[in-house]
């Protein structure tokens, strides 16, 4: 079965992770200001159109460097601030972010894979139906977001070779661009 299959229209909703989806990783860091904040190659253009096909887009994001003290709530609002104030400039939205500044140690209901964060958009906004959502990540942990929350699942796959562990990857692409053209 392909993505088209599913018919993608307004009544869908879209789910993103924020680190390696959306921008780029700083592996063994975190990215604490806008200045260290590099959105991924053609990640602008294709929110845009992900835009027109998804009645609802929303970021999920662990953010445990809040936990750790290694930075605030208001760092994390201002990188979020001016991230949707560029995707908005090139044409695209989202509608809200989500976010969880819970240590991994902790296993918060609000931190990934747990769905906390979906269960608090669906409660802020009662029209998202899970059978009609995607989640997009580049882990584990966000395809058992995604599946704990009864949603489809795609893994942006990058250059780390990820096996699909008991089912919990419905699609996989290189990048948000392959996942756009195969809609």
């Amino acid at each position: 079965m392909s993505l088209k299959n599913y018919h993608i229209n307004k009544d869908w909703t879209l789910f993103l992770d924020r680190d390696g989806v959306i921008n780029e990783q700083i592996l063994g860091d975190y990215v604490k200001k806008w200045s260290e904040f590099k959105f991924k190659n053609d990640v602008l253009p294709s929110i845009k159109k992900l835009s027109t096909l998804f009645g609802r887009i929303f970021i999920v994001t662990n953010q445990q460097g809040i936990g750790k003290g290694i930075m605030t709530v208001d760092d994390l609002n201002k990188i979020h601030n001016k991230m949707v104030e560029e995707i908005e400039k090139a044409g695209g939205r989202i509608d809200k972010i989500y976010f969880s500044p819970k240590l991994e140690k902790e296993n918060s209901e609000m931190r990934k894979p747990n769905p906390g964060m979906a269960m608090k958009a669906k409660n802020d906004f009662p029209e998202i139906d899970f059978e009609r959502s995607i989640m997009l990540g580049d882990s584990m942990s966000d395809m058992q977001f995604g599946k704990n929350a009864g949603m489809k699942t795609v893994l942006i796959q990058g250059k780390n070779k990820i096996y699909n562990i008991s089912g919990l990857i419905d699609f996989r692409f290189k990048n948000i661009k392959e996942f756009v053209d195969a809609l």
